[in-house]
């Protein structure tokens, strides 16, 4: 199958077929098996503050063997304004096409066994993200690509680039089932290329009560506390948990729901701290300010665990039926949160077999009535909590490295 880009003529004679992966494996597997494998990986990094930053961070933090990383600087950043530690080896910048060959040229030169690249379709420069394709085409490497998001209703455009990036890539790694059967019925891909690795979660002892955690924080240890972290946007749909408020504390008066978070720092450039600030003042139009909390900060992880330890319920009421993975949801079930939703397709599918509770999209009252169901039935909600947190143990971060690392080492072993 021939896939063409106007703005490429570097891909016009590239074809899905020609990218087949080998199947006979190499002679000297065994030193590939013994040896620490030298990994470039490739994304954005903290200072940056955003989800897929804060996941190569903690992946590379459990990553045994040797590596460098590529941290991706969005448009128009001056370097001066960021400051990165020494495992950074190289910044991309995003609209800087050079950087891409430059890039490609150190994965094939200085010694690395394989490249892991953290994909999402904004990271990268040109429409849609396509110069990424550049790399894919220059580097002579395994390339291993996570995908963070996989479309389910693509144009044209996204269809072809993401067949173009499939093709380019040795194997694929996703984030929930879901996602590989998007990119083999939609896309094309050939099933034994994709591998899927759960979202990581940090490794947090499961409490029974959450009296301690409360009161830590400084709250009524029977106090209920309902809460929603990340980076916020309008995506994130705050404001039907504050429409479903108004209900539930007719019957819970002392509830609380915190918001973790700040505003998005893309948003902020375009918008400021608007969202933020039309909630706040519908929190107190509504009559809430004692049933609503905004902790307007970036959280680290110390924080965020506190937070989400002394939550009885956890909430994402997110608008996007297509969203394939999310981070936040994926942590408040690797705590062993009791989780309410809209039905996502990462919601309808972590949430699965008793795991968390699916409330239609944008109906508060669902929301309300499920919530006030949950804290007055602790039965039910420990049931939850206790299957989400066995199903979360497979997406501790140690275990999630490890598969990162089975992965990396079998691909080179047929590369």
């Amino acid at each position: 199958m021939m896939i063409y880009f106007a703005n490429y003529t570097i891909l016009q004679s590239i074809t899905i077929d020609s990218f087949e992966k080998n199947n006979i494996p190499r002679t000297d597997t065994r030193d590939i098996e013994r040896k620490q494998l030298r990994v470039l990986f490739i994304g954005t990094y903290p200072p940056r503050q955003c989800g897929l930053a804060k996941y190569l961070e903690d992946l590379v933090d459990n990553y045994q063997g040797p590596y460098g990383i590529v941290a991706i600087d969005e448009k128009d950043l001056k370097p001066t304004t960021r400051n990165y530690s020494n495992n950074i080896v190289f910044r991309l910048k995003q609209n800087d096409r050079e950087t891409y060959y430059r890039v490609a040229e150190m994965a094939n030169s200085q010694g690395y066994d394989v490249v892991n690249i953290q994909h999402e379709y904004g990271l990268y420069g040109g429409m849609c993200g396509e110069y990424i394709v550049h790399l894919l085409a220059t580097v002579r490497k395994p390339i291993i690509i996570t995908m963070h998001t996989v479309l389910p209703k693509p144009s044209e455009f996204y269809l072809s680039l993401t067949r173009t990036i499939a093709a380019l890539s040795t194997r694929i790694i996703v984030l929930s089932p879901v996602g590989r059967q998007l990119l083999v019925d939609l896309y094309g891909v050939d099933e034994t290329k994709i591998a899927i690795i759960h979202h990581g979660v940090p490794d947090v002892p499961f409490t029974q009560t959450l009296t301690e955690a409360k009161q830590k924080l400084g709250f009524d240890a029977k106090r209920p506390i309902m809460a929603t972290f990340g980076l916020l946007h309008r995506d994130k749909n705050i404001q039907l948990v504050l429409k479903a408020m108004k209900k539930i504390v007719e019957y819970v008066p002392n509830i609380l729901y915190l918001v973790l978070g700040q505003t998005h720092p893309l948003v902020k450039l375009h918008e400021g701290d608007s969202y933020r600030l039309e909630l706040e003042y519908n929190v107190t139009t509504c009559g809430l300010v004692n049933n609503v909390h905004f902790v307007s900060k970036y959280l680290d992880d110390k924080e965020l665990i506190s937070y989400l330890s002394a939550s009885d319920i956890y909430i994402t009421p997110y608008i996007h039926e297509e969203q394939y993975v999310s981070g936040t949801l994926a942590w408040a079930v690797g705590l062993g949160k009791a989780v309410v939703s809209t039905p996502y397709l990462y919601a309808k599918e972590l949430l699965a077999h008793g795991r968390g509770f699916l409330i239609p999209f944008n109906d508060h009252q669902a929301l309300s009535s499920t919530i006030i169901t949950l804290v007055q039935n602790q039965e039910v909600r420990d049931a939850a909590r206790r299957q989400a947190y066995k199903f979360g143990r497979q997406m501790i971060w140690p275990s999630v490295t490890c598969d990162y690392e089975n992965i990396f080492r079998n691909t080179l072993l047929y590369f």
